[in-house]
């Protein structure tokens, strides 16, 4: 049994401990919001941006003269995954559900005889699938040093891609990243962005007419339309991390409140007890005399 001083100790570390995640729950609170605004601000743009680029690819499906990220390859036979998980820890499963969401593709893929390359953004990723996953590791992109994630990061990011595709390195290219819902539900989602590919809508092929061509236009638009999608996907993953985050360390701080008051009620026992036996000691001393 603990003595008294060990109790205490341990009801002041857990009450340490208590602020700290009280303090890191307020701060992902504030950091949610304005992630919650900037991902949610981007979504009408990202998908109109996707609408008027599926209207274009529709016009020119199946055309010799298509742009090559449209087209692909012609082969599925070399898998590029970019996995995107946080450069910080201590979000509860947010990490978790798109590496394990990201496994599940590499062993379907890998079960198919297909060769699997693998493009990690944010080291909790890269440190959940080095174990098994190490031989098929590519690049790395580290935004450890960014405070705020801007179009700029996407460019790279698409950059980095396209300049492994232009080298044949890989046909297909997915990204996986977390959509945000609500800060208790964050859907991990896996999204080709090469080949391209778009909702058509029949009304974007008839709304517009388009100087110079088709092909022309998406030649030019489509490393935007990826770059934007790439964008798209680390805003979501942003909100994402700050909501479960801000989750976590909610109930990280309940957790610890219980654990408090268990250690207060086993301390006042504990300290019941010994006065008990001091007064006992004391009267049988005293009969005794």
């Amino acid at each position: 049994m603990p003595s008294l001083k060990d109790l205490k100790n341990r009801i002041e570390s857990v009450k340490s401990t208590r602020k700290i995640t009280k303090a890191m729950q307020m701060v992902a609170a504030a950091k949610l919001r304005r992630a919650q605004e900037a991902a949610e601000s981007a979504r009408p743009y990202a998908e109109r941006m996707n609408a008027v680029m599926g209207g274009l690819a529709a016009s020119v499906a199946g055309s010799d003269s298509a742009p090559k990220l449209l087209s692909g390859t012609g082969s599925d036979q070399v898998q590029l995954l970019v996995v995107m998980t946080s450069e910080r820890g201590l979000c509860g499963g947010f990490n978790s559900t798109i590496v394990r969401l990201a496994r599940t593709k590499i062993e379907a893929l890998l079960a198919e005889g297909k060769t699997v390359k693998i493009l990690t953004v944010g080291k909790k990723g890269r440190e959940q699938l080095k174990r098994d996953y190490e031989a098929h590791f590519v690049g790395h992109v580290d935004l450890s040093e960014v405070k705020r994630l801007g179009y700029a990061n996407a460019q790279d990011i698409a950059k980095d891609v396209f300049a492994r595709f232009d080298a044949g390195e890989f046909d297909v290219a997915t990204i996986f990243y977390n959509e945000f819902k609500s800060v208790i539900s964050q859907i991990p989602t896996a999204q080709q962005i090469i080949p391209a590919s778009f909702e058509a809508t029949d009304a974007e092929s008839t709304l517009y007419d388009y100087e110079p061509s088709e092909e022309a236009i998406l030649a030019d638009l489509l490393p935007r339309g990826v770059a934007t999608q790439i964008f798209a996907a680390l805003l979501e993953n942003g909100a994402s991390e700050q909501g479960a985050r801000m989750s976590a360390m909610d109930n990280a701080t309940r957790n610890a409140g219980e654990m408090i008051d268990k250690l207060t009620i086993e301390f006042n026992r504990s300290r019941q007890a010994v006065i008990t036996n001091e007064l006992i000691e004391i009267i049988s001393g005293a009969e005794a005399l």
